[in-house]
């Protein structure tokens, strides 16, 4: 018979999470374990795991870091664990998410059950319509600087079981720092959110109920009435933080005047970005057809420059060993996962930016067909006959953004 455990963790939960860690992908982390060689012994490796977590002997190992590029300038270190680590953090998000989730505020939108970004921002468009002003807010380099001690004391007001606050405190703790949550770990979400759930949502609602927010992770909106209203609230904002050892950056964060039609005034900002989404003045035409300035989110103009920065990677002029069938079953994922996303509102401009990915085709055709299509227009004329015959090959041109003479 074998031994009780310490702790009572049930083996299916662990098969749970390695299911979502799986569909989740992710790179090795530092012992370059994969996912598939995880597999090649997945018995014996989640036993294992289930043991050691049964019996309190389990402690992570040493992360990956890796630095990546932002969209907005400089870099940030991504920290990936070990497969075995990240199923270990997947059992602990599956057991206490549930019991966490329904405290919220509704406005926090953020890696949550039935909660998205295009959410966020749909819930952030209608609120410009009502409130002229926006805070836009940026906490200064929030996952490194996440206090430890006021996370463990939100996190011991939700744990049910002991071993949900061990584990949590031997990732908190493993690198010997004293705050800081890393980023990529499968864990760190919840508990940013967990954080923040205290440091801001609930004193929010608690003091000013007459204004409204929308917050995914770290990304936050705020609605104001008047700019000396704006201009108060970010002060008030800005020592609350500070008194939970957070700051707001002093220049990305802003007041932006966000009124939908009819500007009156000049305001210095008169817009924002949020979530890849840019929010300013647009001509927008009405349900009846006439013309009127609304506030509107479309594309940022970095999330445009990001796109086209992927579709010069892919090189497609020199992908001349490819057929055109090929090309659109390496590119097409991303090609939908741009339109879903930034089609959402004002899809014309996504549609714009895809654009530049028909020159490059252009260019692959004209390299691969150097007798058929040594001209642009001979080329155009290739895709254009691709096109008729396969309309819907690739995504963008399953949208309607197909190639003309």
């Amino acid at each position: 018979m074998e031994k009780a455990k310490p702790f009572s963790i049930s083996k299916q939960l662990v098969w749970n999470a390695f299911k979502k860690v799986k569909e989740n992908k992710g790179a090795a982390g530092i012992d370059e374990q994969s996912i598939a060689d995880f597999e090649s012994n997945l018995k014996g490796h989640l036993y294992k795991l289930w043991n050691r977590m049964s019996s309190g002997s389990y402690f992570p190992s040493e992360v990956k870091h890796v630095s990546l590029p932002k969209k907005t300038g400089g870099t940030r270190t991504l920290s990936i664990p070990t497969v075995t680590d990240r199923i270990a953090q997947m059992v602990v998000k599956l057991s206490l998410e549930p019991k966490v989730d329904g405290y919220f505020h509704p406005d926090s939108y953020g890696y949550r059950p039935n909660k998205s970004s295009l959410k966020a921002i749909a819930t952030c468009r209608e609120r410009c319509w009502k409130y002229p002003w926006v805070i836009d807010l940026d906490i200064k380099a929030f996952f490194d600087n996440v206090n430890h001690q006021l996370l463990l004391k939100a996190v011991e007001k939700h744990v049910t079981e002991s071993w949900e606050l061990l584990y949590i405190k031997r990732w908190l703790k493993h690198n010997g720092q004293e705050k800081g949550v890393p980023q990529g770990g499968v864990i760190s979400p919840l508990l940013a959110n967990l954080f923040l759930h205290y440091t801001f949502d609930k004193w929010f609602q608690k003091y000013y109920p007459q204004n409204h927010f929308e917050r995914y992770a770290d990304d936050i909106i705020v609605h104001c009435r008047t700019k000396g209203e704006a201009m108060a609230l970010e002060h008030a904002i800005a020592i609350r933080l500070r008194d939970c050892g957070l700051e707001i950056h002093p220049e990305k964060t802003q007041i932006a005047f966000c009124k939908n039609s009819n500007l009156q005034g000049i305001h210095k900002k008169q817009s924002f970005e949020f979530l890849g989404y840019c929010f300013r003045p647009r001509l927008t035409r009405s349900h009846a057809g006439n013309l009127f300035v609304g506030f509107t989110p479309a594309i940022s103009p970095a999330s445009a420059k990001a796109i086209r920065h992927k579709i010069r990677q892919w090189r497609l002029g020199h992908q001349t060993r490819l057929s055109l069938e090929e090309i659109a079953q390496k590119i097409n994922p991303s090609l939908r996962g741009w339109i879903n996303y930034f089609g959402a509102f004002n899809r014309s401009q996504v549609m714009n930016v895809l654009k530049y990915l028909e020159t490059r085709l252009f260019k692959y055709v004209k390299r691969k067909y150097k007798k058929r299509c040594n001209h642009l227009r001979r080329a155009k004329y290739f895709l254009v006959a691709v096109y008729q015959h396969k309309p819907n090959l690739f995504a963008h041109w399953e949208n309607g953004l197909h190639p003309r003479v």
